[in-house]
């Protein structure tokens, strides 16, 4: 997608500043840097184009993200790989918390909804 063809959203406007517009692949870092720092959560899940590009070494933080921006509320579609012996539910109720929190306080938009996709489970190495 082209600089110039992002979705941006506006999250401030002031007459005498000036306006501040945020990208919507702005939202999308924030909700999956917030969701990898959740204890459970093994990595963002994304589709074979993305998994390409980041085995080429080329990060693509926004993957496995979707965000949609109606009138300044957000809602997040996440699609993750969890980490093997812990609780879907709880892990994926501290997501749910940690990405609402993270993009309402960064961003001041307010978040309706942050659902969740479990793509995966990663397996301990050497089977332990």
């Amino acid at each position: 997608m082209a600089k110039d063809e992002r979705n941006t959203y506006s999250i401030q406007s002031d007459a005498s500043l000036g306006e501040v517009k945020i990208a919507d692949e702005v939202v999308a870092i924030i909700a999956a840097l917030a969701a990898t720092e959740v204890d459970g959560v093994a990595s963002m899940a994304g589709n074979i184009t993305n998994e390409l590009i980041s085995r080429l070494g080329m990060k693509n933080l926004s993957k496995g993200v979707k965000v949609d921006v109606l009138e300044g509320v957000v809602t997040v579609s996440l699609s993750l790989n969890l980490k093997y012996n812990y609780s879907i539910m709880d892990v994926s109720a501290k997501v749910q918390e940690k990405v609402k929190n993270a993009v309402e306080n960064m961003t001041g938009l307010e978040v309706a909804d942050v659902n969740i996709k479990v793509a995966g489970v990663e397996m301990p190495p050497n089977g332990q």
